[in-house]
């Protein structure tokens, strides 16, 4: 990789000491790399850069251009990736670029080096989309020198890769991330609706919405295209920004158009107030009914809107709670839940499993099949279980369907899931990394 100038100079040494990895520390690391780094700005405008992991120096690699390294800048990257390589991770990288005099800008170039070096590494497509990455690099770099504001740096690194054809590889900004949280802590303030882009058009579209909320007061549905939101077209917009968009104070109102999903053709605008949204991911009930043999037995239904932080545990409150009132057999609903965090729906698999049991598998760049499995699984209960999923049951939902119905504890009933298969996963290094894995 060729120098773009002197202004930046940045120097990486990464040790080749790597342990192996089980599947669950590829998939769940608890980090990335764990490097220091320290900077030294000249007099002359030139800031050097140099990070090292670990602590031993024998067996260091170094070369240019060949992998990156993480900076302490608070932001959340997700990217389609699969698991990343000990022997790219031994690699280093030492490359230069315009430092930006605006500190907000510089720090989100930080964050571009970041960004690129984590999707080089781990991507499902080497290609990257047919390109040439690195340049890629360089050429982002070059536009969001001039730059004057974070915001505007945040764009030129959001085109860098929308380049790779993936709607679900993404930056989210700091000032974003406070709103990516807001479906685990369980609170929002806006309309109620959870949305995606659909893979195979790229259209933003309606997966549920939260009982008695705004948007399911106005009569959006499942289904239902997002066209506008405050006369402004949704062409190319991810979810999280148009998510950004729909939510506000409670008091604000914002205007929407949507498609109907029934006619396909029906298009209306909607002036919908934001209020308080309170997101429980848990509700149950107990149906009593008589068997066929004419026997009086009870059926727990519990009704798991979305993965959330409290998801796992409220799951087993859940179960609890209704063994405890004498039930004989469970539904698990899982209509319209649009995912959330993966590890809670393993959890939550775990709840109702036993043994060793594969709970997902993926499959990496080059072919491999990494399985997860339980370890030492101990069910709740063995009581008959029954799935129910729809159109708008999505990642994380599919993964746990999938866990019941494949190890045969579960039946499933309904119709075709999302088919999102990419799974979000945190990541704590420095800042907060979200990477999106994928072909469950």
């Amino acid at each position: 990789m060729k120098n773009l100038c002197q202004n930046f100079d940045v120097r990486a040494t990464i040790p080749v000491k790597i342990g192996k990895k089980s599947t669950w520390d590829v998939l769940f690391p608890r980090r990335l790399w764990l490097p220091t780094w320290t900077c030294d700005q000249r007099k002359e405008g030139k800031l050097n850069l140099k990070v090292q992991c670990g602590t031993r120096k024998e067996g260091w690699v170094e070369s240019a251009g060949k992998s990156a390294f993480g900076f302490g800048v608070s932001a959340a990257v997700l990217f389609s990736a699969f698991c990343y390589s000990p022997a790219a991770l031994a690699e280093s990288l030492t490359v230069a670029f315009p430092v930006s005099r605006a500190p907000e800008v510089n720090a989100v170039q930080r964050t571009l080096v970041e960004a690129w070096g984590l999707i080089r590494e781990t991507f499902v497509d080497p290609t990257f989309n047919h390109q040439d990455w690195d340049l890629k690099l360089q050429q982002t770099m070059v536009e969001m020198f001039p730059l004057n504001s974070a915001d505007a740096a945040y764009t030129k690194l959001r085109g860098m890769l929308s380049t790779l054809g993936d709607p679900f590889t993404r930056i989210i900004s700091p000032k974003e991330y406070q709103g990516f949280k807001i479906g685990s802590d369980g609170n929002v303030q806006g309309v109620g609706l959870f949305i995606n882009v659909e893979p195979r058009t790229g259209h933003l579209v309606v997966l549920s919405c939260v009982d008695g909320s705004p948007a399911a007061r106005a009569g959006i549905h499942q289904g239902d295209e997002l066209i506008e939101i405050n006369g402004e077209r949704l062409d190319g917009i991810d979810s999280e920004t148009a998510a950004q968009r729909l939510r506000g104070n409670a008091g604000t109102t914002v205007t929407v158009k949507v498609k109907d999903s029934g006619t396909r053709s029906f298009i209306r605008e909607v002036k919908l107030p934001r209020e308080y949204i309170k997101l429980s991911p848990i509700s149950s009930a107990i149906i009593p009914h008589r068997s066929p043999d004419g026997h009086f037995t009870k059926t727990g239904y519990v009704k798991l809107s979305a993965f959330s932080q409290t998801a796992a545990e409220d799951m087993r409150n859940a179960i609890q709670e209704l063994e405890n009132q004498g039930v004989h057999s469970y539904i698990l609903d899982l209509r319209n839940n649009p995912g959330g965090l993966v590890k809670a729906g393993l959890d939550v698999a775990q709840m109702w499993l036993d043994g060793n049991e594969t709970l997902v598998n993926t499959i990496d760049r080059d072919g491999n099949m990494l399985p997860i499995n339980m370890v030492d699984g101990h069910a709740i209960t063995h009581d008959p279980l029954v799935v129910i999923v729809n159109e708008g049951s999505a990642s994380a939902s599919e993964i746990l369907a999938g866990a019941l119905h494949d190890n045969g504890r579960a039946i499933l009933v309904g119709h075709k899931t999302f088919g999102k298969g990419k799974i979000q996963v945190p990541l704590f290094f420095f800042c907060y990394i979200m990477i999106i894995l994928g072909c469950l």
